[in-house]
């Protein structure tokens, strides 16, 4: 289930971007960014880079999902990580969670070597906060339909319905 509207609580917060700042010095990477597989921004730390971050976030999320098509087309289930090298900026995605995506933009101030050691790490920690958080929510979820749709409310509104229907 992609998730378009998120919602993270302070301690998930406090360990994502936590996280995202280890990657960054240890990498010594110019920018982190995390994002949903609908290119939705959920944290970014480093530089502010000097294009859209949100229009950048969505062509990230659209280069990934082609690729995952390409790997199914070669008999593979998806690539799990993605690299871009440019002259002087190089990009590097990382698959999380289900339908999260972690871009850490570098230049030539470090190497490939080191930004795909340091994120193994990050994706691992970043996973279990996820995993962590799509719990919580599941069972916010839960919670909600179960206190505010209950069997009386649903007989009210399938008699309503029927009447709004009736000859």
């Amino acid at each position: 289930m992609v998730r378009t509207n998120w919602k993270v609580f302070e301690e998930d917060y406090w360990a994502i971007n936590t996280t995202l700042q280890e990657l960054l010095k240890n990498s010594n990477a110019t920018s982190v960014l995390l994002l949903d597989k609908t290119g939705q921004l959920i944290s970014s730390v480093g530089e502010q880079p000097q294009f859209d971050m949100y229009s950048f976030a969505s062509l990230c999320a659209a280069d990934f999902e082609a690729n995952a098509q390409l790997a199914k087309l070669i008999g593979e289930k998806d690539f799990s990580t993605l690299y871009h090298q440019g002259s002087n900026e190089s990009m590097y995605l990382a698959r999380v969670a289900q339908d999260i995506i972690l871009v850490i933009l570098f230049d030539k101030k470090t190497t490939l070597g080191l930004v795909r050691l340091r994120t193994k790490k990050a994706v691992d920690g970043l996973s279990a906060v996820i995993n962590r958080l799509y719990d919580k929510l599941e069972y916010e979820n839960e919670e909600y339909s179960e206190s505010n749709f209950d069997e009386e409310f649903a007989a009210e509104a399938e008699m309503e319905i029927d009447s709004l229907f009736s000859d």
